[in-house]
């Protein structure tokens, strides 16, 4: 099995155990008189057993994301963390230049000549140049870690798949 497909196993499973938990709470009461929707007992069961199998899978995942070396150096454990940090430089420059460009305030328009106009403290277009070259570069790690995620066989046990 190549990672990709275990990634889009973990999402299944992950979206199937808050089903599952929403079902267990739905049905751990009911009132007397009354049959329960389903057995709340018995769908807390399955629970588990889905939990179990997705902590199998997130550690199989794990152990392929930090053996497995990507191109340019380091693991693909690396190139997550690279990318995810990228995103919040991103997002925070994003923010800086929008806030010092006044996009983050209601009401900047000045009414009148005698009202005080607000200054940028950072320089907005410089920003924006250096949100645009981060994005540009969250892109190709995020390509290399796409590419990578369906040319890698999933780790089993310790060992490669295939």
């Amino acid at each position: 099995m190549k990672l990709a497909e275990a990634l889009a196993q973990r999402t299944a499973a992950m979206r199937q155990v808050e089903q599952l938990r929403a079902r267990v709470v739905g049905s751990a009461r009911y009132q007397e008189g009354e049959e329960p929707a389903e057995n709340a007992a018995e769908v807390l069961a399955r629970t588990g057993e889905v939990l179990d199998e997705l902590e199998e899978l997130i550690r199989r995942i794990n152990r392929t994301n930090s053996a497995t070396r990507v191109e340019g150096g380091g693991t693909l454990t690396d190139a997550l963390a690279r990318r995810d940090v990228l995103r919040l430089r991103h997002a925070v420059t994003s923010a800086a230049a929008d806030a010092a460009a006044g996009q983050d305030q209601r009401g900047s328009v000045r009414q009148l000549r005698s009202e005080l106009r607000m200054l940028p403290a950072l320089p907005v277009a410089e920003l924006r140049s250096r949100a645009d070259l981060l994005a540009k570069e969250i892109r190709e790690v995020d390509t290399l870690i796409q590419r990578t995620n369906w040319e890698i066989d999933l780790i089993e046990d310790g060992t490669a798949d295939g």
